[in-house]
C-alpha cells in the first residue's frame, strides 16, 4: 500500500512513499528543489530524454508510483529510491547538489534504522505529534490506533488484499458501518484536503475507529477469511459492531460523535503563539 509522505529540504516539499520497504522520492520534486525551475515537470522530461539518448541507465532506476498532488488526487509519478536519486543528481548542475545528497543520505538512513528498530519510528511519530501541540492522552490513542491499523493491514495482505484499491474499499466499508460516512465524505465534513483524517479526529472518533478495525481483525482470524469479497463482508461486520456502540452512546449523549471539528485552527493558533 502506497502512502504519500512529505519531506522538507530547504523549504521545498519532496514527496516520498514507502515501496519495497524503502523510501522512493518524486524525481520532479527533486528537480524543482535543485533547479528552482518554474516547470520542473518539463525540466525532468527533457533531462530524461537526454539521458536516454546518451544511453544512461539512470532512467531505469525510476518507477511509476502514485503520489498525491496539490489537488488531493493521486497520479502516477516518476519516483526513484535513494540510489537512483543520487545518480540523477549527478546529471543536474546545481549548487544545492551536495547539501541535498547529505539530506537524502540522512532521510534514507533513518528509514533503515526504523526497519531494524521499529521503536525508533514510533518515537519519531510521537515527537512530531508533540511538536504539533497534540496533548499526551490524544497521542497515546493515536499511536494505539496506528498499531491496530497496521495489524489489520497485515491481515489484509496475508489474506488476499494486495492492491491499494482493495485497502481503500475495505477501509471504506469499516468507516461507513462505523460512522455512516466514507473516509472521503468524512474529510469533506471536516474541510480537510491533503491532511490525514485521523490526525483530525477527537478522542471518541479515534476510539470508535480503533474498535471497528480491531473487531474486523478478530473476525478475519476467527473465520480464517480469504479473498477480498469475504474480507469486505468482515469489514462491514466489524464496522457494524463499532457503529452500534456509537449509536448507543449518541443516544445517551444526545449528540453526534461524528464532528466537523478539525485540528487546523488549533494548529495555526499554536504556531502563532510560538512565533511571538
Amino acid at each position: 500500500m502506497e502512502t504519500t509522505k512529505i519531506a522538507i529540504f530547504k523549504g521545498n516539499k519532496i514527496r516520498r512513499t514507502l515501496f519495497n520497504n524503502e523510501w522512493w522520492f518524486s524525481v520532479v520534486d527533486v528537480c524543482e528543489a535543485l533547479t528552482d525551475s518554474v516547470d520542473a515537470g518539463a525540466y525532468w522530461r527533457k533531462l530524461k530524454q537526454r539521458l536516454k539518448e546518451e544511453g544512461s541507465e539512470v532512467v531505469t532506476f525510476c518507477h511509476g508510483l502514485k503520489l498525491e498532488a496539490s489537488d488531493g488526487k493521486k497520479y502516477e509519478t516518476d519516483c526513484s529510491n535513494t540510489e537512483g536519486i543520487f545518480r540523477i543528481i549527478q546529471s543536474i548542475p546545481s549548487p544545492k547538489a551536495e547539501p541535498f545528497k547529505r539530506w537524502l543520505a540522512k532521510v534514507g538512513y533513518e528509514r533503515v534504522q526504523e526497519i531494524e528498530n521499529p521503536e525508533l519510528a514510533t518515537k519519531r511519530t510521537r515527537t512530531l505529534y508533540k511538536l504539533k501541540g497534540y496533548p499526551d492522552d490524544w497521542i497515546e490513542k493515536r499511536m494505539r490506533g496506528i498499531a491496530i491499523r497496521e495489524e489489520l493491514t497485515d491481515e489484509w495482505q496475508k489474506r488476499g488484499a494486495g492492491e491499494k484499491k482493495d485497502y481503500e474499499i475495505l477501509t471504506s466499508e469499516i468507516s461507513k458501518a462505523t460512522f455512516g460516512v466514507t473516509p472521503s465524505q468524512y474529510k469533506k465534513l471536516k474541510k480537510l484536503k491533503r491532511e490525514n483524517l485521523r490526525d483530525h479526529m477527537d478522542d471518541l472518533e479515534l476510539i470508535f475507529t480503533m474498535l471497528g478495525e480491531r473487531a474486523t481483525t478478530e473476525i478475519h482470524r476467527t473465520e480464517d477469511s480469504l479473498g477480498v469479497p469475504k474480507l469486505k463482508v468482515d469489514a462491514k461486520a466489524g464496522g457494524n459492531i463499532a457503529g452500534n456502540a456509537r449509536k448507543e452512546l449518541e443516544k445517551k449523549l444526545g449528540r453526534s460523535i461524528v464532528t466537523k471539528q478539525n485540528y487546523l485552527k488549533k494548529s495555526k493558533r499554536i504556531k502563532r503563539l510560538k512565533n511571538k
